[in-house]
């Protein structure tokens, strides 16, 4: 599969140095370049792309707010914001929106790369990173979120239930944690018997990136504690919906 990159930045050179870096990866292209924010949601409603690189700074919107509509009118496409703005508002506002994905100018090609094979983690459904480097991204990528929600780090009270006394698996997988698996999994049950949610809406719920929450979902999925509920809508690919069914 192919991971059809969209790139937004106003500044040519930038634009395209990220288009070198993307095409330079395997399994991704560039579908376009756009200089404004404004044209994003038309650009999606036409052609399917899997990845949106979105600028905060653009001349005519806010980056943060193109992420809001494109929310707010149903595209679940990944973004990555890759942008100089770091401020904490800006990365909290981005986090509550379901951005995928964070990289602040300057960063090196090896980051950039890192980032983008976790989105096509997220994209395919598959482990595309090293898993040793996945589990370094998910501490930092988690540490981030928590750190601007302004959540406590993720530390289970003493004497609190563990997550088999919960049924839930015991031993994890590598790079996984416990705690994190219960709050998508509790995420999950709040939904109420035959509810679906996507990954997006867990992510929100629970405080973490959206490509954690997919990776924990699929977890639970694995292990016959979720189900997952494809909802075909809008041209593209369908959204992918998750139900808690328990044991």
């Amino acid at each position: 599969m192919t991971i059809r990159t969209l790139v937004v930045d106003d500044d040519f050179a930038v634009a395209r140095m990220h288009r070198r870096f993307v095409e330079a990866l395997d399994g991704f292209e560039v579908v376009a370049v756009l200089e404004r924010g404004a044209p994003v949601a038309d650009f999606l409603a036409g052609h399917e792309v899997d990845l949106v690189l979105l600028d905060v700074h653009l001349p005519d919107r806010n980056g943060v707010e193109v992420l809001k509509d494109l929310r707010a009118t149903g595209h679940d496409v990944a973004v990555v914001m890759v942008t100089a703005a770091s401020e904490r508002d800006t990365v909290r506002r981005a986090v509550g929106l379901g951005v995928d994905g964070y990289l602040v100018k300057p960063f090196s090609r090896e980051d950039f790369n890192a980032r983008l094979l976790e989105i096509a983690a997220l994209v395919q459904g598959a482990d595309a990173a090293d898993p040793d480097q996945q589990e370094l991204e998910q501490a930092e990528i988690d540490q981030l979120v928590r750190g601007a929600s302004g959540r406590a780090p993720e530390v289970a009270p003493a004497g609190a239930p563990g997550p088999a006394e919960h049924g839930l698996p015991g031993r994890l997988p590598k790079g996984f944690s416990a705690p994190t698996l219960q709050l998508v999994a509790e995420s999950l049950q709040r939904a109420g018997a035959g509810a679906d949610v996507s990954a997006r809406e867990v992510a929100a719920d629970c405080g973490i990136s959206r490509v954690s929450a997919r990776r924990y979902l699929e977890f639970l999925t694995s292990q016959d504690l979720a189900e997952l509920r494809p909802r075909y809508g809008a041209a593209g690919r369908p959204e992918h919906r998750y139900v808690w069914t328990g044991r």
